[in-house]
């Protein structure tokens, strides 16, 4: 695939992103996705079979990359606390650049298809687990059900931002690692 390839469908990603946070998934037909790109509706399905493709790529592809760097975090981190900062610093990074990610995912759940939401739900429970495994590493006891509705608790209060991010996004990204760190029982840096 070419790099004007990659970057095209790139563009329609991040364009359908925006369209489906601002309208709905059902709220946007191919024909404005395609003028919002500059280009015909059908020429949509040069890059995608469908419309409802393109929703399964956008959630699955940001579920590959949430678990991703997650594991890339961690594996750098110098021991669970830094790993559980590292954690924290990237969702909180996430959900300040990709806002319309997070409402898509929240709205359009629904009318995601089957198999790519089930599995968005496997990318999901595995995230969730590289969170709970260093957190029951910081916290040593903690069982996994309580580490696991823990990184939920983080991910809630991180994830409320497309809706609460009344605040410019240095201020907001400082109160965001500060809640959810202490939500994780982390103590502020000295």
């Amino acid at each position: 695939m070419s790099t004007e390839a990659v970057t095209r469908r790139d563009q329609l990603l991040a364009t359908a992103a925006e369209l489906f946070a601002k309208r709905g998934f059902h709220g946007v037909s191919v024909a404005d996705l395609g003028a919002a790109c500059g280009i015909s509706g059908p020429a949509l399905y040069k890059h995608f079979p469908s419309k409802d493709a393109i929703l399964a790529e956008m959630l699955v592809s940001i579920s590959e990359e949430l678990l991703a760097v997650g594991r890339e975090r961690v594996a750098s981190a110098a021991d669970p606390t830094a790993a559980v900062r590292a954690l924290v610093d990237w969702h909180v990074d996430f959900a300040l650049t990709r806002r319309a990610l997070i409402v898509v995912q929240d709205r359009d759940w629904e009318s995601l298809p089957a198999d790519a939401r089930e599995k968005v739900r496997r990318l999901q429970r595995e995230y969730v687990d590289v969170w709970a495994h260093q957190l029951r590493r910081v916290h040593r006891g903690l069982r996994t059900d309580r580490a696991r509705a823990m990184a939920h608790v983080a991910f809630g209060l991180i994830n409320s931002t497309p809706h609460s991010g009344l605040l410019p996004d240095a201020q907001m990204r400082a109160l965001l690692t500060s809640m959810a760190l202490a939500a994780l029982g982390i103590t502020e840096r000295t």
